[in-house]
């Protein structure tokens, strides 16, 4: 079969998550159509179809009269973000307790293997990659859909993380040693690991 090439919506859609997701664009900053469509040489109706992608996806938000923007994910949204992924994290975390989940071992080495200058849209990427991996190991299509209505906020509480982690290997070594604990059991180990991986730094 072959694969169809990549859309100019597409490739627009994806050069703007990039500089979202690797904190290039300040909360609350417009995507006006015109500056966008100037900048990367496409039409108007090209930039509104790649935006929309974005807006669906989460990662921007429109208002009615205003252009799209980055939407702020304040401290108080990522107490809540984690208050919430908790109990959801905490089921998978029981529920692997004592097992090897290989999915989350090769998002963890994939992540370990990013190059230096790699933008932090892939850092993310592969950080996402590792938690779902870890919930979908745990088979339950509820915990799924669940996990995955928080996934735009994740992912944009993950672009925060650059603040914080001057070092990839710091990421690594704190997602290792949780992935550690929950392969290692026993279950209210693995629980107590993930709550202690969720606390916000602030």
């Amino acid at each position: 079969m072959k694969l169809r090439p990549v859309s100019t919506v597409q490739a627009l859609a994806d050069a703007l998550r990039t500089r979202v997701l690797s904190g290039d664009i300040p909360p609350g900053t417009p995507f006006p159509e015109q500056e966008i469509s100037d900048t990367y040489g496409v039409a108007r109706p090209t930039v509104r179809e790649a935006l929309a992608v974005l807006v669906h996806e989460g990662l921007l938000r429109r208002e009615r009269n205003r252009s799209a923007y980055v939407p702020e994910i304040t401290a108080a949204d990522l107490a809540d973000l984690m208050y919430v992924r908790a109990p959801l994290e905490e089921l998978m975390a029981e529920a692997l307790a004592g097992y090897v989940i290989p999915e989350a071992e090769a998002a963890l080495a994939r992540l370990e293997a990013l190059p230096a200058e790699e933008p932090w849209a892939g850092v993310v990427a592969e950080h996402m990659a590792f938690h779902l991996a870890l919930i979908v190991a745990v088979g339950s299509p509820r915990l799924e859909r669940l996990y995955a209505t928080l996934a735009a906020e994740t992912r944009l509480g993950l672009v925060r993380l650059r603040e914080f982690y001057h070092e990839r290997a710091e990421l690594v070594a704190e997602h290792r040693d949780l992935l550690a604990a929950i392969e290692r059991g026993p279950a209210e180990a693995a629980r107590r690991a993930v709550r202690e991986h969720l606390e916000w730094r602030s």
